[in-house]
């Protein structure tokens, strides 16, 4: 007689939530670069009660790694172990409150701004220019087109790891460029963000121009958008077009014709090979120009076959 054999997943050790718990969600094709692999338990809560409750009753030992869109993110091939924690239906509701905007941190940054406009509320408009979330700008003081998180940022909402929801003002952000001193273990759920009374007209011009600059000088492909921080007094792009990377490639990994900053997937790039190209395009920079690109795109999970 054939023994019986049983193999446990994590997910059988974690709560029940409200939201939608799924073991071995493919990652992958839910990231800008369609590349990566799967997240051990993929995690959507319902509400910040439900995210609230789960994170309280959530074993220490496991993992937590949160995702919006995916879109400044390369997920490692090997997958992500633990839970991967993605705010969507019950995070992305957006309302105005006077002069205020407040955005559910699932909200996607182009619809803040377009929410600002349609209320003549001015001073967001640089939103529009960021191809993410509010999570996701709240975390690493998002900005673009002269404006960033810091500047229209009133207070943000954010549970932690035991559950305990926080509301901060800016001051206790800790803001610098890209950066934000927040604690890492905190899952931003909303932010409430100043507005300025202006004319809807000319709001509405600055995102067109906005979106026209974008489409003049970035790749609308599969990218992960801006993959290297700007270094003091320099540009990115700059330094890699001086070093020769442009059109760079590695398989179906390509450095941008158009926008050097940017690192594209052809088709069939694996994320292994999106991160090699950026480490061979911060080894040549190195080399040529002595200064050491820092990478903007968050990295995460395993690479292929780690167990």
């Amino acid at each position: 007689m054939a023994l019986a054999t049983s193999t446990s997943h994590l997910i059988d050790r974690l709560p029940r939530p409200r939201g939608r718990l799924t073991a071995d969600a493919a990652l992958g094709p839910q990231t800008w670069f369609r590349a990566g692999g799967p997240a051990e338990v993929l995690f959507r809560p319902a509400d910040v009660e439900d995210l609230a409750s789960f994170m309280a009753g959530l074993p220490p030992d496991v993992p937590v790694t949160v995702l919006g869109v995916s879109s400044n993110i390369l997920v490692r091939d090997g997958g992500v172990k633990g839970v991967v924690v993605r705010l969507m239906r019950g995070f992305t509701g957006i309302s105005v409150e006077g002069n205020e905007v407040v955005a559910g941190a699932g909200a996607l940054d182009l619809n803040v701004a377009l929410s600002a406009r349609d209320h003549a509320l001015a001073g967001l408009e640089f939103l529009s220019g960021i191809p993410g979330t509010i999570g996701g700008a709240l975390r690493m003081n998002a900005g673009a087109y002269e404006g960033d998180l810091a500047q229209v940022l009133l207070a943000a909402e954010a549970v932690d790891r035991a559950g305990k929801v926080h509301t901060v003002p800016t001051a206790a952000m800790g803001y610098r460029y890209r950066h934000s001193d927040a604690p890492s273990d905190w899952i931003f759920t909303s932010a409430r963000l100043r507005g300025t009374p202006g004319d809807q007209l000319a709001i509405a011009r600055r995102i067109a121009e906005i979106d026209t600059a974008r489409t003049d000088s970035q790749p609308r492909s599969r990218t992960g958008g801006s993959t290297f921080v700007n270094p003091p007094g320099r540009r990115a792009w700059e330094l890699i077009d001086e070093a020769g990377c442009r059109g760079l490639r590695i398989g179906e990994a390509q450095v941008s014709e158009k926008h050097c900053n940017f690192l594209i997937n052809l088709g069939e790039a694996t994320a292994t090979d999106i991160e090699a190209l950026g480490e061979q395009v911060r080894r040549r920079v190195l080399e040529k120009t002595g200064v050491q690109l820092e990478w903007e795109i968050r990295r995460i999970g395993e690479p292929a076959g780690r167990e």
